[in-house]
């Protein structure tokens, strides 16, 4: 049995195919973990949905920013902006299947005995694992909840607040925690949120870092595998942290990441080739 983790897939069939078919990829003994960001911007985001929810019972899935937009369009569609490509979603048939499903996904899965989490955007430095598991799972069960989901998604939207307390409740709480885990890059030590800044590790506000950078972040102990953050192009080299999303919407290429064996393959997503493969992430030039 093998475990492959893929990056952004935005809606790429095409380029995932092609790594699948480059590992042999086995859905009866393998399994696919995906860091999120499934559908949106690309050409295919009902093939790929259905194609995901084909091989469900091989996926593990955490949700992105995008997968939770979609969902807040399903239950409200004028949430949809220009540049989505989430109507041929909405209006397939089989969307309610599909949705249900997706509401489901995890937004923090932790493989305890790889000792290895995986998450869409990351886990801010205050937090242990332990604490970030039992607030993602706050928001998992709202999201299975029919009575609360509404107003969780219309209520998600927003920078603020801009940082964790242990006293907010309600939709405030469960917003700072989504923002973290499937929208942070820049924070501060103590987990104070810049939401505006996008591009390279060195563009940091002042006062910010980026979030696994921190010496004080408190699940160092464990690896974390995530995506998100197209700009690094996979080009990280803090020890035990992993980025998969290397721009494939964006004309870069798909990565593919065997856990166990720490060999990384990619897909050429412009040309829809393999590209060669490699042991270890090319190293980062403007680390902090």
């Amino acid at each position: 049995m093998a475990v492959y983790a893929v990056g952004d897939l935005q809606g790429c069939l095409q380029p995932l195919k092609c790594l699948l078919e480059r590992v042999r990829f086995n859905p009866a003994v393998d399994r696919l973990w995906l860091v999120g960001d499934l559908v949106n911007r690309g050409p295919e985001s009902l093939a790929t949905l259905r194609f995901l929810y084909a091989m469900r019972d091989s996926l593990v899935c955490v949700l992105g920013n995008h997968d939770l937009h979609l969902l807040a369009a399903w239950h409200s569609v004028e949430r949809l902006k220009k540049s989505d490509t989430l109507r041929e979603i909405l209006d397939a048939p089989d969307a309610d299947q599909l949705l249900h499903w997706l509401r489901q996904q995890k937004l923090l899965h932790y493989d305890e005995a790889r000792g290895v989490a995986m998450v869409h955007a990351g886990i801010p430095p205050q937090w242990t694992l332990g604490t970030a598991l039992e607030l993602a799972a706050e928001v998992e069960q709202v999201l299975r909840d029919d009575n609360r989901l509404k107003l969780y998604l219309d209520g998600m939207y927003g920078n603020e607040p801009n940082k964790w307390s242990k006293q907010l409740a309600g939709v405030e709480r469960l917003r700072v925690i989504t923002n973290y885990f499937t929208r942070m890059r820049f924070c501060t030590a103590q987990g104070k949120l810049d939401l505006k800044s996008k591009e390279g590790l060195d563009t940091a506000p002042k006062g910010f870092r980026p979030w696994f950078t921190h010496k004080e972040r408190r699940s160092r102990h464990v690896k974390i595998i995530f995506g998100h953050w197209a700009a690094l192009e996979g080009r990280v080299s803090e020890p035990g942290v992993i980025a998969l999303d290397t721009g494939c919407v964006w004309g870069g290429a798909m990565t593919l990441y065997n856990v166990d064996s720490g060999e990384y393959h990619r897909c050429d997503c412009a040309e829809g080739g393999a590209l060669p493969a490699v042991n270890a992430p090319a190293q980062s030039d403007n680390q902090p």
